[in-house]
């Protein structure tokens, strides 16, 4: 339940108690509606035990100059901090409710976003180590992997344990927005800045503050922007687009990729200070196909949330169906094997979960897998040759000057992947190396 107190300079503080229902949502709506002075509106949650969704949506989108929340349950005020409210000036609270409630329309799911990390593979809880031991830091981070790994899903991770858990997570997909839009997009613009500029528009940096913001497809930024991005991360401030005043933020800033930065630097399309800004903690994310023994999880755990939200009750999953999924390479990773399951779901008409074996052979990819296997073997066979030998000369270093990597003309990174991905054994090429400095100095 809820009540009213008025205050003789106007303020009008709405104090919520106990269970909110949608009759109390929709009568609390119609007085919110009644109010002329929603400048000095304040909603007090501090005693509020539990939210329905859609009373705790409306909530987010209240127009207040600000919201207490000492008291009530975390999983409030992750939905109350995609409002973004907990600042000084109450216009600027309006504008910034009015424009974007990102973290709220753009995943209030989130709030189960570390439960939704399914696995039980070596490579997957070296990532969840990293996580652990990263989240509590304000350091930037960097996310690689192949699409549908679910980069998203760690960067969520991350900003759930950190100490910015209580405030906006926003996610901003840099290849999905207009290269000539993007900085505006991210740091906002006057009005007048160019042609449609109606009105001033708050950035994603101004909406996260506090926050994390998650940069997907970093490597899709231009160049310019590029610059404007490493000077929030050097100087933890920027300016609005058409804007002339610098603007301070506090933002942690995850990014993560699918490209190899790497090379898109010696190609002269990604900046190499920017990169190392960056760069400060890295998490590579394996390929589903290199952890398989994370999809018999996978699957498990997807055939119970789709049942669910189909109404369905299934209860035993065919053995040859699972010997499929797990034998199929996965080149759209995670995200290929949900969209798999939740078909084989909605077509599913007995208790029994099965998959058509013809739904893989069509996916791009698999028939190119399996045309393409013997020269895939045998690629990976010269590959394998190539860093053994350059290990050998080496001595089983990768990195520096004299190191493998150097050698090969490949990041650090990316032979290391390759050693375990081929399951090379660098040790073995130190003993040679040893060995081979004592017979020079035995020989005569």
């Amino acid at each position: 339940m809820f009540k009213i107190q008025r205050s003789a300079n106007g303020r009008v503080v709405f104090t919520l108690s106990g269970r909110i229902e949608a009759e109390d949502v929709k009568e609390l709506r119609q007085l919110l509606a009644l109010e002329t002075a929603r400048q000095h509106l304040v909603l007090d949650l501090s005693d509020v035990t539990l939210v329905n969704e859609g009373a705790a949506k409306f909530l987010a989108g209240c127009e207040a100059d600000s919201i207490k929340l000492e008291n009530c349950p975390a999983y409030i005020r992750e939905v109350m901090a995609s409002a973004a409210v907990f600042i000084a000036d109450p216009k600027q609270s309006q504008e910034r409710l009015q424009h974007e409630n990102l973290s709220l329309r753009g995943g209030v799911d989130r709030a189960s976003m570390c439960d939704e990390i399914v696995g039980t593979s070596a490579a997957l809880k070296r990532v969840l180590s990293l996580v652990s031991k990263v989240a509590p830091t304000d350091a930037s981070v960097l996310v690689t992997g192949e699409t549908g790994t679910g980069k998203e899903l760690v960067a969520g991770a991350i900003h759930r344990r950190s100490r910015r858990s209580s405030r906006a997570f926003v996610s901003v997909n840099c290849a999905a927005i207009p290269r000539d839009l993007i900085a505006s997009e991210l740091f906002g613009h006057e009005k007048g800045s160019f042609t449609g500029a109606v009105q001033r528009r708050l950035g994603r940096f101004e909406l996260a503050e506090g926050g994390t913001i998650f940069l997907d497809e970093v490597g899709e930024l231009p160049m310019q922007t590029q610059i404007a991005l490493l000077r929030v991360l050097q100087e933890h401030e920027f300016e609005r687009v058409g804007g002339t005043r610098s603007i301070q933020t506090n933002v942690r800033v995850v990014a993560a990729t699918n490209r190899n930065l790497q090379e898109a630097i010696a190609a002269g399309t990604f900046r190499s200070d920017l990169f190392y800004r960056l760069n400060v903690f890295p998490i590579e994310i394996a390929p589903l196909r290199e952890r398989r023994e994370d999809i018999p999880v996978l699957v498990e755990y997807f055939i119970d949330r789709c049942a669910r939200n189909v109404g369905k009750n299934i209860r035993r999953i065919e053995k040859n169906s699972l010997d499929l999924l797990q034998s199929y390479p996965w080149p759209g990773n995670i995200r290929e094997l949900q969209n798999v399951i939740e078909r084989s779901v909605i077509v599913c008409e007995t208790e029994n979960f099965s998959v058509d074996e013809t739904w893989l052979a069509q996916q791009p990819g698999a028939s190119e897998s399996k045309g393409q296997s013997g020269l895939s073997q045998k690629l990976a066979a010269q590959e394998k040759e190539m860093i053994e030998a350059a290990l050998s000369e080496s001595g089983g270093q990768v990195f520096g000057p004299s190191g493998a990597a150097a050698m090969l003309g490949m990041p650090r990174s990316t032979v290391e992947s390759k050693i375990r991905t081929l399951r090379i054994n660098k040790n073995r090429f130190k003993t040679c190396a040893v060995n081979a400095d004592d017979h020079d100095r035995t020989s005569p």
